[in-house]
């Protein structure tokens, strides 16, 4: 099972659209840190984290320096290319985080199982959930990742409310493969399908308003 739609169309995508992707300014820079600043607040020096669809790196290269060990993921080659030349710039600085990898894999590759059954402590998806056509699939596999008690940390673009202009636009833009796979979810069947698939919510925010939620999920 991948996180990709029929016929790879998302990651032909997100491959083709990286560069782009890369040079595109952050559009709220005061939710990004809000973001950040509350994972922080969840995390420790002895954790093991994975990310999954981490795009080219840019949030992994920031907190990657705060736990032991971090997996960044992407399913577009094209994305991880970027992030390891980010990564290898670091290295060459001095300034690269230890324990900061990246892979091409997405929540159901090999890739990201730990050695010996091991689990994670926490993994982090953000902007992400929305993109990926089987996402009940994903946060089952996510929570066997997971040690009892870890911890799913996402940011999720919720465009329900507006599915009504979005949608037809966006269905529109695919046929000309200007737009990938799209859901359109509301804050609170994203928050159902989390606890229904085994985790009890902690945490809530909306950054940026009024479309982005962040929800920090323990693996109950």
């Amino acid at each position: 099972m991948t996180l990709t739609n029929e016929g790879g169309f998302s990651t032909r995508f997100w491959d083709r659209a990286a560069r782009k992707y890369a040079a595109s300014p952050i559009k709220d820079q005061e939710a990004y840190e809000k973001t950040l600043a509350r994972t922080i607040e969840h995390l420790g020096p002895n954790d093991t984290v994975l990310e999954l669809g981490c795009g080219t790196g840019s949030t992994a290269l920031l907190l990657a320096g705060k736990v032991k060990s971090y997996l960044a993921t992407d399913f577009a080659k094209g994305m991880i290319d970027i992030a390891d030349e980010k990564l290898a710039a670091g290295k060459a600085a001095g300034e690269a985080p230890q324990g900061l990898r990246f892979a091409v894999a997405d929540g159901f590759s090999e890739e990201v199982e730990l050695p010996g059954g091991a689990k994670y402590d926490a993994i982090l998806a953000y902007n992400f959930l929305h993109l990926v056509e089987n996402p009940e699939d994903l946060l089952a596999r996510v929570r066997d990742l997971l040690k009892p008690g870890g911890l799913y940390i996402s940011k999720t673009v919720c465009l329900k409310r507006k599915a009504w202009l979005f949608g037809p636009m966006i269905k529109v833009m695919q046929l000309f493969g200007k737009a990938p796979y799209v859901r359109m979810f509301s804050f609170d069947a994203l928050e159902t399908m989390t606890a229904d698939a085994g985790f009890e919510i902690i945490e809530t925010g909306t950054y940026p308003e009024p479309y982005s939620r962040f929800v920090v999920a323990r693996k109950a």
